[in-house]
């Protein structure tokens, strides 16, 4: 049975939405604010001034739903800062400030005081000050237990040295995962439906690492071709840094007890490496020479990183798993 979402269709629908919203692009041409061309990413670019900035939104998806289950809720806004801020550092960019959107079914201070302690959390961890956001009450459209809830955090950062697109990705460079703290926010819907809340609950509400520390430090001091955050899609996703190459991840980490009670469900890797980080939160693409500075710099910060893969000429991404190859490119 399966129980993920389907990804094909999703990105059909992403890119109905680029082809719509490229028409707006023109809106500010020559002036302050003018979009950067650049489509399909992990956040869209804008020119202020002589900087390059970097906006994104997202939320913690169903993950809202066991936090409910568990009633314990100090520890998704800190998820929803963690998305965001992780997403714009794959494009170079170091965040610097910040809005979050709680929506409601109904008034709830103690509801709003705990996701308020996440987010505060968060912001410390990624430096990012929160300057304002949004609180709507909407009864007929949040709906669920009896705190119902979603939110979501966006964030703008500047461009550190240069946009980091993937372009100068090529065959021999090193795939340098980093580890993750657990499931992050994505692929709840399988996970849900997989785990047994009452044993798993706690550790799926473990939250999202923030990387901003270990990544910005290694902009400054590696050369970087490329950066993927591993969330929806999991590592299938590492081609929109570069369709033109391949990926094959030949060393990765043993899964750990959580993942495995999910393939017990599942019962196909290919599913699950399509679905899920697998213990990898972010991949960071550099040349060979580079690969022990960036290991050094994570585990530094108190982050496992290893090399996991390679960079090869054949299109797409693969997994070796006890010595087959499986592809996960969607």
């Amino acid at each position: 049975m399966k129980y993920q979402v389907d990804v094909k269709k999703v990105k059909g629908i992403q890119s109905e939405i680029w082809d719509q919203i490229k028409a707006t692009f023109s809106l500010r041409g020559g002036m302050d604010g003018e979009p950067l061309p650049i489509f399909g990413h992990y956040g869209g670019v804008f020119k202020s001034g002589n900087s390059e900035l970097v906006i994104h939104t997202d939320g913690v998806g169903t993950k809202v739903l066991v936090a409910q289950e568990l009633g314990k809720y100090d520890t998704v806004g800190l998820d929803a800062i963690a998305m965001s801020v992780n997403d714009i550092l794959c494009m170079g960019a170091e965040p610097l400030v910040g809005v979050d959107y709680i929506a409601l079914a109904k008034e709830d201070d103690e509801l709003v005081e705990e996701l308020m302690k996440g987010l505060v959390v968060g912001a410390k961890e990624s430096n990012c000050p929160i300057v304002g956001g949004e609180t709507a009450i909407m009864p007929e459209v949040i709906k669920g237990t009896s705190k119902p809830f979603d939110l979501t955090f966006t964030v703008v950062g500047k461009v550190r040295k240069k946009i980091i697109l993937g372009n100068e990705i090529e065959p021999g460079d090193v795939i340098v995962g980093l580890e993750s703290s657990g499931l992050h926010s994505n692929a709840f819907t399988l996970a849900r439906k997989a785990l047994d809340s009452k044993k798993w609950g706690l550790e799926m509400l473990t939250p999202t690492r923030i990387y901003v520390k270990p990544v910005l430090e290694m902009i400054d001091n590696c050369e970087i071709h490329g950066i993927a955050h591993i969330t929806g899609g999991a590592f299938s996703k590492i081609t929109r840094l570069n369709k033109e190459i391949g990926y094959v991840l030949d060393n990765l980490p043993k899964p750990k007890p959580i993942f495995n009670a999910i393939y017990e469900k599942v019962g196909n890797w290919q599913e699950m490496y399509r679905t899920f980080n697998m213990g990898i939160g972010m991949v960071v693409i550099v040349p060979k020479s580079e690969a022990d500075n960036i290991i050094k710099i994570a585990k530094k910060q108190g982050i496992g990183a290893s090399i996991v893969g390679k960079v090869i000429e054949k299109k797409g991404v693969f997994a070796k798993l006890d010595g087959k190859e499986i592809e996960l490119t969607i």
